[in-house]
């Protein structure tokens, strides 16, 4: 039997203290007052200026208090929440890809990855952090990346759905994916940033947010995808994540059968190799059961279970999104609803709980 006891989770979230990471800056920034009245990173876009509710106790707000859980904080709740280890990614950062200023952009990031692994990782071992790299300079990219990995002790790197100048599968970025290879470490491209997808003037924010997190790691799914990244890289690992399951099947079978209809010419054999008689949908699925691509799920979508049949166990892993639109007890709900579904075997709940993360992040277990 699968030992359902234990839990990762594969995309949890911290709130940066920008104070704290632009101490980390390099002489002479750490003097100046540059990213202390903007803050550090971008915003992530305009679209999240709206009126609404969120649950009781989400992003760390409890009577109109705001309170940075921080890494006291998140212990308590991965205690309370039943979790192993949690891999963390940002908040404000996960715009990062917006920043134009090259230089600034390796700052940024060298900070925040001093920040990250000094506040959390290195305060207790629970806590596995994924680096932001400059994807703006992609050679200054595979040195941070390296330095984060080898340094830092943190177990990949964020890379950002949208706000870069090209499109994730571009060449400028293949070293980056070389080294990401070389080093076994994971990169999860991760939505947030909703700007320029099609809904820049729509009007509410529920509808972009259900949109643009699927529809911004889709994009770059498919850009790795025809653009051949995972023939050049057979060992590369991808996440996708905060964008559900269903995004996947949608995914597979426009992926099979637009590449039927327009089958790209390619005479230097730069894009996806398919194998005889292969579907892009199996070339994906192919991947995803060697390991190279993983999903992120938050238990409560309803079409899990198909999903699961239809490409296997191994794509998933679940996600707290924690302390976002989420708080402990929906949390706890999530986890026992993948728990409760009878279409599911032990072996499947086991792998998307744990062993699918503990695999992907490399996560050593306690």
């Amino acid at each position: 039997m699968a030992n359902l006891e234990m839990v990762i989770d594969g995309d949890g979230h911290i709130f940066e203290d920008y104070e704290a990471i632009r101490k980390h800056f390099r002489y002479p920034l750490n003097q100046s007052n540059i990213g202390r009245i903007f803050g550090v990173f971008p915003q992530l876009d305009h679209l999240h200026h709206g009126l609404m509710f969120n649950p009781p106790d989400a992003f760390g707000i409890t009577d109109g208090v705001f309170t940075d859980p921080g890494p006291k904080g998140w212990l308590e709740f991965m205690d309370k929440a039943g979790l192993e280890a949690a891999v963390l990614y940002p908040t404000g950062a996960l715009g990062y890809g917006r920043i134009i200023d090259a230089d600034f952009a390796i700052q940024a990031c060298a900070a925040y990855n001093d920040w990250l692994s000094e506040a959390y990782v290195r305060s207790d071992s629970r806590f596995k952090g994924m680096a932001l790299i400059p994807m703006q300079e992609p050679q200054a990219a595979v040195e941070e990346l390296r330095r984060a990995i080898n340094e830092l002790g943190l177990v990949g790197a964020m890379v950002p759905s949208t706000g870069l100048k090209t499109h994730l599968g571009a060449k400028e970025y293949w070293p980056i994916y070389e080294e990401a290879a070389r080093l076994g470490c994971a990169l999860g491209v991760h939505g947030g940033a909703h700007q320029d997808m099609g809904m820049n003037n729509l009007n509410v924010f529920a509808a972009i947010h259900a949109v643009g997190h699927p529809m911004g790691i889709m994009i770059g799914l498919a850009s790795l995808v025809f653009n051949g990244v995972f023939d050049k890289f057979p060992t590369l690992k991808v996440g996708f994540l905060e964008g559900g399951a269903a995004w996947l099947l949608t995914a597979l079978e426009r992926f099979s059968g637009s590449y039927g209809a327009f089958t790209p010419f390619d005479p230097r054999g730069e894009l996806i190799q398919l194998k005889d008689g292969e579907s892009v949908g199996d070339y994906v699925t192919r991947h995803i059961k060697a390991g190279h691509i993983r999903v992120g799920i938050e238990g409560d979508e309803p079409s899990l279970p198909f999903a699961v049949k239809t490409i296997g166990p191994e794509a998933w892993m679940f996600s707290s999104d924690f302390p976002h639109e989420v708080n402990l007890a929906s949390v706890r709900g999530e986890i026992e609803e993948l728990l409760e579904m009878e279409a599911l075997t032990s072996d499947e709940k086991q792998a998307i709980l744990y062993s699918n993360s503990q695999e992907f992040y490399t996560v050593t277990p306690a």
